[in-house]
């Protein structure tokens, strides 16, 4: 049935019968989700990449850090490449010292430091670290911000990266963000975010704002 012919049928009606339609309607596709839902069993823990060149890849991830703790769970973040900036989420995570463990490894964006093998020996020293996070007991949830760009920029190996996701702890949950993902972490992700940018303020020469962008 088309719109327009669906308009014409409820033009008619009276609010009891289109509540009453509405209500028939919405048990109907509560039935089917949950049919839908009764198939899903498998519990594991998730590999998900945000990635993209529109904003918020970090901000979704740091969104899922706060409902991981607040459902009683200890993250683990290891930061590669923002290590200069001061975050409105690192001084919110520096009160939960019990909950979080939180590493800026990176000496800031790669075309601040303009050292390549400083920055290669910042990226192992952070996937190192990272590498110890996702193995240990104490953990539930491991967050690498900005790891797509060490890849990126092949400082880090991904064929390495890869075979060690694919063998994390299998409760293990794993975020990964940064833009330009490798094709090898998406297909091996079990949840990929493509951010797409339709505006941004910067290129309206709005610099970057304060408990906004940082």
């Amino acid at each position: 049935m088309s719109e327009s012919e669906r308009t014409r049928i409820t033009d008619g009606m009276s609010e009891a019968e289109l509540d009453a339609r509405h209500a028939e309607k919405m048990k109907k596709k509560k039935a089917a989700r949950d049919k839908i839902l009764a198939t899903k069993t498998v519990e594991k823990g998730l590999l998900i990449v945000h990635t993209g060149k529109g904003k918020g890849k970090s901000t979704a991830a740091f969104g899922l850090v706060f409902r991981a703790l607040g459902n009683g769970m200890k993250v683990a973040i290891v930061q590669f490449v923002k290590g200069k900036w001061e975050t409105g989420e690192r001084k919110v995570l520096e009160k939960f010292p019990g909950e979080v463990t939180m590493t800026a490894m990176g000496d800031g964006f790669t075309w601040e430091t303009q050292d390549r093998q400083r920055d290669i020996a910042a990226a192992r020293a952070a996937w190192d670290r990272a590498k110890a996070l996702i193995m240990d007991d104490e953990h539930d949830l491991v967050l690498l911000d900005e790891l797509n760009i060490v890849l990126r920029y092949d400082y880090l190996a991904v064929a390495e990266v890869v075979e060690f996701l694919k063998a994390k702890p299998a409760m293990k949950h794993v975020v990964v963000t940064g833009r330009n993902a490798k094709d090898e972490l998406i297909e091996i992700a079990d949840l990929v975010t493509e951010m797409e940018m339709i505006k941004h303020p910067f290129r309206s020469g709005v610099k970057a704002q304060r408990g906004i962008e940082f």
